[in-house]
């Protein structure tokens, strides 16, 4: 009898958070002039096996241009070819609604079309020719191909006596 009464109370306080949480979600849903809103996390295992998590899409908080949405954006090394690319998703504009800008090791890009809005600023973490870059886009993906420049460490070198 014990376990049956303390079960009971158990499945009681879980339905009324349930039911809590259905109210929530309909009073957001009938708010005027509340938006859809997506974000998420990619993982990937970064060259040294470090996991990398970058977060994409916009919320309420982080969105920002218009509410211009964050594409997905990868970041491939290409060791044999001695190449970087950046991969983003966005479909639903044209090429000629695409801006590219790389400035100082940040890629910047943005387009938009009628409804659809994507900006994102990706960070280059390799050293790269930025006049080398050629892009393509095709079927909602843009690629962004980078010639890697090697580096050779700066600084003196000092003896130990």
């Amino acid at each position: 009898m014990f376990f049956d009464s303390e079960i009971n109370r158990a499945f009681r306080r879980m339905s009324e958070s349930f039911f809590d949480m259905d109210d929530i979600f309909e009073d957001a849903r009938g708010s005027p002039g509340t938006k859809p809103y997506w974000y998420g996390y990619a993982v990937s295992v970064g060259p040294n096996g470090i996991p990398v998590i970058k977060e994409y899409g916009h919320a309420p908080k982080g969105a920002s241009r218009d509410s211009a949405k964050e594409p997905i954006v990868d970041t491939i090394v290409d060791e044999k070819s001695n190449t970087v690319k950046l991969i983003a998703e966005i479909p639903g504009v044209e090429k000629s609604d695409i801006q590219i800008v790389v400035d100082d090791k940040v890629v910047d890009i943005s387009a938009a079309r009628d409804n659809k809005k994507y900006h994102a600023k990706v960070p280059m973490r390799h050293n790269v020719d930025e006049k080398s870059a050629k892009a393509s886009y095709k079927n909602g993906i843009l690629q962004l191909v980078f010639e890697q420049v090697a580096t050779t460490p700066s600084g003196t070198k000092v003896e130990v006596n």
